[in-house]
């Protein structure tokens, strides 16, 4: 279990919120495979994320957005990496810049799903979205994740007077594997080069290939997110390497061992979720940097609940917090 001496289990996991408790219950009598995640489940659920996919025509939204899917170079040579380029109509010239990361464990998910939440932000705030396709694992492991991450955000820089928009207002956002994708691209520029980034909106991150943390265990079990498909998931981000004494930050942001300079950060995580005491922590060494975040732990949310219960009332209430912030971060800067 790789326990810190001394650390026990706890012994009672954390409830869940009532309105999520209903719809989670009632979205495992709906799955029709609740085995854990393995190897032979990933093609099952990649069918799934592809069929998933919008046709660019209609992310358009009826003609409230510009779209188009670009293609640009990879880092040193690796293949080309695919952008999602989401521009609201009538949005203002020099644009800020929503530079989104998908989730999915770093093995499935695509740049084009599930994006009708950040594009109703990016529209709120006359922003142009940005969305990247990135190699998934285990096929291609670490670093093709992060190496595309940062390569797409280099191109974005670049390009940024035919975009349209401001290259040093470029806020990061991800849930789940994509805020981890997030958190590494922030320490990358910082320690690499590239656009400062403006922000980053880190939803849920997997941050600690340990997942060793009092929470991971004492959360266990309770949801589907839980501590073997966070392993799953780092494993198939590191193969062996996982949870030994080599991973690099660019891997596992937890790993890092100086959070200074990087820019205001948002994190949320729910109190029921096994991620929690890893972004709290992460949040905690921020502030001991002298940086700043702003830390919303929702009261029996779990990994992803506001995309599982839309409507329930911490849902609603964790989506105007980003969204409160974001226009903070940009009202001010």
């Amino acid at each position: 279990m790789n326990l810190e001496p001394g650390k026990t289990v706890p012994a009672v996991p954390v409830p869940l919120d009532a309105e999520l408790r209903v719809a989670y219950d009632a979205y495992l009598a709906e799955e029709a495979d609740s085995a854990p995640m393995s190897l032979e489940k990933l093609s099952v659920i990649r069918t799934e994320t592809d069929a998933a996919v919008a046709a660019l025509g209609d992310l358009s939204h009826g003609g409230r957005f510009t779209v188009f899917q670009p293609s640009v170079p990879g880092l040193d040579g690796a293949p080309e990496i695919p952008l999602l380029v989401c521009t609201p109509s009538g949005a203002p010239a020099s644009r800020p810049v929503l530079y989104s990361i998908h989730g999915g464990g770093f093995y499935c998910g695509d740049h084009r799903t599930e994006l009708d939440e950040i594009l109703e932000t990016a529209e709120r705030f006359g922003a142009t979205l940005i969305s990247v396709g990135y190699r998934l694992a285990p096929e291609h492991p670490y670093p093709a994740q992060i190496n595309d991450a940062y390569a797409g955000l280099l191109w974005v820089a670049d390009h940024a007077d035919e975009l349209g928009i401001d290259p040093e207002r470029i806020v990061v956002t991800g849930f789940s594997a994509g805020g981890t994708l997030g958190a590494a691209l922030a320490l990358t520029v910082r320690d690499k080069g590239g656009p400062r980034l403006l922000g980053q909106l880190l939803i849920a991150p997997l941050l600690d290939d340990r997942n060793d943390s009092a929470s991971a265990l004492q959360m266990d079990d309770v949801e589907l997110f839980d501590r073997s498909r966070n392993r799953f998931a780092w494993s198939s981000l590191l193969g062996d390497a996982q949870g030994g004494p080599d991973v690099p930050q660019y891997a596992a942001p937890a790993r890092a061992t100086d959070l200074a300079d990087l820019p205001p950060t948002f994190l949320d995580v729910g109190s029921a979720e096994c991620l929690r005491d890893e972004i709290l922590a992460y949040a905690d060494r921020i502030w001991q940097a002298g940086g700043e975040a702003e830390l919303h732990v929702w009261p029996g949310g779990i990994h992803g609940f506001d995309r599982k219960a839309p409507e329930a009332r911490i849902s609603r209430a964790a989506v105007a917090a980003r969204r409160n912030w974001l226009e903070h971060l940009l009202a001010t800067n």
